[in-house]
Parts: structure tokens; sequence; C-alpha cells
């Protein structure tokens, strides 16, 4: 009996909305996987749109794939799917930023 105890882990599952942020705290026995702390995690059944084909995982920030193996005191995070394309959205931010440097100088705007 003198081993250390590492039958379980206990990680946080947590899925971040608009306006705040959902997170769970679990015990699970050690050797789970992303997919399964999810799973468990009840989030699913109170967020519908969680879909874990489609939905991206990490763990402390970094994507992870849904077998990846987690260790005591991680955070699982579930990712919502983007809504625009970053980089369209750079190149549309800076043609703006171009049109109104443009303007800038008129006398006219004064």
């Amino acid at each position: 009996m003198g081993r250390r105890m590492t039958e379980s882990i206990t990680v946080e599952v947590v899925y971040a909305l608009k306006d705040r942020q959902e997170l769970v705290t679990l015990t699970l026995p050690a050797g789970v996987v992303a997919r399964e702390a999810v799973e468990r995690s009840g989030l699913m059944d109170r967020f519908p749109e969680i879909d874990l084909g489609r939905n991206k995982l990490g763990v402390f920030a970094r994507l992870v794939k849904p077998d990846t193996m987690l260790r005591d005191h991680d955070r699982v995070e579930i990712y919502r799917p983007l809504i625009a394309d970053p980089k369209e959205v750079r190149k549309q931010r800076a043609a703006e930023g171009k049109i109104m440097k443009k303007g800038a100088g008129d006398p006219g705007a004064r």
C-alpha cells in the first residue's frame, strides 16, 4: 500500500460563450481522454450546439485531438467554430483603414 494513489485525476472542462463561460470540475479515472471528459461534463446536454465532430478541443490553449490522454489538473477547452475567417477580417480592416486615411487630408472634412 506504499504506492501513491493515481487511480483518479481532477480536470476542468470549459466552454466559453460570447458573454460567459461554463466550467465543470470533474474527478475521473486516470487514463481518461479529452473526448470522454467533455462527454462526462454534461456540457453537451446543456449546450446542444457542441458537436465533437465539429468543435475543436484544447488543453490550456493548445489544440489537442479528442483521444489525447489527460493529466491531473488539465483544463479541457471546447472551442466554438469561427464565424469569420481571421485573415479575411484583417484584410477588410486594412482596406477600411486605407480609405479612412485618404479622407483624413480632405480640408472639407474639418
